[in-house]
């Protein structure tokens, strides 16, 4: 029998698929660039939402990142408010904690070191035995 979701992964989903639309339709500040929600994670006890999102800037950078992160959290009341206009059937609709999402940077940072370790492995291999095959074949 597959695993139910619990209530508050079932929370976490919404809260993530409505504040993806409000950043989008109703945030108005031109200093954030482009906002994607990557993940929320609820508390238990429904109190807290941690949201986890990206950007995309012209400008990138630690600091582009922590003004994200400010001017997210400074917009939290606001964009709790909005929340709870679409999460109607909920009593209490969680305080909302913006972080910015390092995995994508990492996971950049990652196939960079891959591609460049690949690139240095075929450098050290001797080309010769492809150059001779070549020539036997003409």
């Amino acid at each position: 029998m597959p695993k139910e979701f619990s209530r508050t992964q079932r929370v976490a989903d919404q809260i993530q698929k409505d504040l993806a639309g409000i950043v989008q339709l109703e945030m108005k500040d031109p200093r954030l660039g482009i906002i994607t929600i990557s993940d929320v994670r609820v508390s238990k006890d429904l109190n807290y939402a941690d949201v986890y999102f990206t950007l995309l800037s012209m400008e990138e950078g630690e600091e582009v990142y922590r003004q994200g992160e400010k001017i997210l959290n400074q917009a939290a009341g606001f964009l709790r408010t909005e929340l709870a206009r679409g999460l109607k059937t909920m009593r209490v609709i969680p305080a909302l904690r913006f972080h910015y999402d390092h995995t994508l940077n990492r996971g950049n940072q990652i196939s960079a070191l891959i591609t460049r370790a690949v690139r240095e492995d075929k450098a050290r291999q001797d080309p010769t035995p492809d150059s001779q095959a070549d020539n036997d074949t003409e």
